[in-house]
């Protein structure tokens, strides 16, 4: 039986257009391993929003199509278009993680039926999804979807970082754009764990956030004594691991350049190529897209830098581990990885000008939701 629903997608022309529109679509029954679900809550991560709007300017965004085909159109910059050059003229499905409600299910997975379920895959922001049964995870009992719907991006990737740094041999951490939902989440895994985390914020109020949850080392970069805060936290913690989110500027120079201060002034001997002390910078978001910095003779020659995403982390760590952490993450969906949402929209207002403008600031404490289900 074929259930007819949307599907919110992102086109880039070679032109330069990128067009967000509602698109009718067909979901056939599922096969033997998969099921179909009713879509009811589906987050606005910033992942999601480089594939929505990608390197368009948001401040061009104008309304097209109609009543019954809504869209939305905006420009991308000449001087970014290269970057998108390997998806133009794909029409993308958007909307990494979500949940709701199984409403049929293949010949294999029948217990599923009328269950409800965060899932994770692509093409969230739809009515229905079609999706293979490995990759959704039944919520517990009183769990409601908007309550599963960012139940593995942000959760897995604050327990990737954790296990990250076990693995490397690091024993506390250093995170940037700390107050997110992301950076809640990992502050109270490391209460928990008893791993010491220094989090750098960008305003009094964020750290004010961070405080209340019990965080014992935050640091605003914004304040005059910045680097002297963030190398006593550093030397005060020991951390020689950092996961940065803003990529962009100094920030990951200004961390690493901490670590290497807090070492030197713990070395007892004096070495022309720096301290021994291994130091690791990740970056893993771009909320700043210019250059990254790194004044490298300020933090001496036994560092590295380079990327981290959480699909490669959950490869390399194999099954066993990625089931262990989303074991983790159902037992505290509602406490450790509870996520708050400040406004929750319908799949036609997504692509409202003034309500993309608004989501896509991605600024800290206003987390948006999609209910399909509201139109």
């Amino acid at each position: 039986m074929t259930t007819s629903g949307r599907e919110l997608r992102s086109l880039i022309e070679q032109d330069g257009a990128l067009t967000l529109s509602l698109e009718p679509v067909d979901v056939g029954d599922p096969g033997d391993d998969e099921i179909v679900v009713r879509v009811e809550a589906a987050p606005i991560n910033p992942s999601d929003l480089g594939l929505l709007v990608g390197p368009a300017d948001v401040g061009s965004a104008a309304v097209d199509g109609n009543a019954d085909r809504p869209a939305l159109k905006m420009t991308v910059p000449q001087s970014r278009l290269a970057s998108a050059k390997g998806r133009i003229g794909q029409s993308l499905p958007a909307g990494n993680e979500g949940a709701g409600v199984v409403i049929a299910a293949g010949r294999n997975v029948k217990d599923l039926e009328g269950k409800r379920v965060g899932m994770i895959g692509g093409g969230m922001y739809a009515d229905y999804r079609k999706i293979a049964a490995r990759d959704v995870m039944v919520l517990p009992e009183g769990a409601s979807s908007a309550d599963g719907a960012a139940m593995f991006v942000n959760p897995l990737t604050a327990l990737g970082f954790v296990e990250t740094a076990h693995r490397e041999g690091h024993k506390a951490i250093v995170h940037t754009a700390a107050a997110s939902n992301l950076g809640q989440m990992l502050q109270r895994i490391c209460l928990a764990d008893g791993i010491p985390l220094v989090n750098i914020v960008r305003s009094q109020q964020q750290a004010d956030i961070l405080r209340k949850i019990g965080a014992q080392y935050v640091v605003d970069s914004t304040a005059p004594d910045f680097r002297e805060q963030l190398a006593k936290a550093i030397a005060e913690t020991g951390a020689t691991i950092a996961f940065d989110a803003i990529g962009g500027g100094t920030i990951g120079s200004d961390i690493l350049r901490a670590m290497e201060k807090a070492a030197v002034e713990s070395s007892s001997e004096f070495n022309r190529y720096g301290s021994e002390t291994f130091k690791q910078l990740y970056i893993y978001g771009v909320l700043d897209f210019s250059p990254t910095v790194l004044d490298r003779v300020a933090f001496g020659f036994h560092w590295s830098a380079g990327g981290w995403l959480l699909f490669p982390f959950l490869g390399t760590v194999g099954p066993e581990v990625a089931g262990r952490m989303r074991e983790r993450v159902v037992r505290e969906l509602k406490t450790t990885f509870a996520s708050h949402y400040s406004r929750t929209i319908s799949l036609a207002e997504a692509l409202q000008p003034d309500v993309l403008r608004a989501y896509e600031k991605k600024a800290t404490g206003e987390k948006f939701l999609i209910d399909p289900t509201r139109g």
